[in-house]
């Protein structure tokens, strides 16, 4: 991935012109446009990450989002939002949060979106084949989308939702870690966790419950199939993908001590 962004936002705006010189000083080519989807469509080869200002913006922003909310899928573009409380609030009423990579308060401070957009680009130069393979099972779509934008940026990220589809991709496709929804209709995450480690190709694939239950009981339920871990899906975004990477990070070491 190129270091370009496109920064959406009234352009004459001083705040434009100082984040489209933060992130210049950070090698980054900045290509700035009116908040229109109009004039987001006119625009040829686009880059792969979007910075909105939601500062200045007037109310018919609401076709803005709209547009955005509805384009995101197909074009698959990275998504920044900058604005205080109310204009995040209100601009994701529209766009689906589970669609959006980062949020970020006025007044912005620049270096912070630049280490979180470098670590997006670092990344991407990263060969397909070394990522890390992870499966989110869970039968809410919104958390499966909002997981797999927050994680696709370090791993590979397959979805299921359902333990009955999981376990037959499973046995065709080896992943390096389940992150497995405790409650489910159906079939239960364990359930599903006990399947697994009951089937002789997949009883060591680690699973880490994504649960909103942090009882004894829950999870004393399933301590004797072994999960890896427990986060809670209420966690802040940052410490949960950080339980993640450490949990890899142990897997590593653990595995080039044998």
């Amino acid at each position: 991935m190129e270091k370009r962004v496109l920064l959406i936002g009234i352009q004459k705006s001083f705040m434009i012109n100082a984040i489209a010189v933060g992130l210049q000083k950070e090698n980054y080519k900045v290509e700035t446009v009116d908040p229109y989807a109009g004039a987001i469509d006119r625009l040829i080869d686009r880059p792969d990450i979007y910075i909105l200002y939601l500062g200045d913006l007037a109310s018919e922003a609401t076709s803005l989002f709209t547009y955005l909310n509805e384009h995101i899928d197909s074009e698959r573009f990275l998504l920044y939002l900058i604005g205080n409380n109310d204009e995040l609030t209100y601009a994701t009423s529209i766009i689906g949060k589970e669609k959006i990579q980062e949020t970020y308060l006025r007044p912005l401070d620049v270096k912070l979106l630049v280490e979180h957009l470098n670590m997006v680009v670092d990344y991407s130069a990263v060969d397909e084949s070394l990522r890390k393979k992870v499966l989110i099972i869970d039968d809410d779509g919104a958390m499966l989308r909002m997981m797999k934008t927050w994680l696709s940026v370090k791993y590979h990220v397959y979805m299921a939702s359902s333990g009955k589809i999981a376990l037959t991709f499973l046995e065709q496709t080896p992943v390096d870690l389940v992150l497995l929804d405790y409650e489910m209709p159906v079939m239960s995450g364990p359930e599903v966790l006990k399947a697994m480690r009951d089937h002789s190709k997949l009883k060591n694939v680690p699973v880490i419950f994504l649960t909103a239950k942090d009882d004894k009981e829950s999870v004393m339920k399933v301590v004797s199939l072994k999960p890896a871990k427990y986060l809670l899906k209420s966690m802040p975004k940052d410490k949960l993908i950080g339980a993640i990477d450490e949990f890899f990070v142990m897997m590593d070491a653990r595995n080039n001590k044998q």
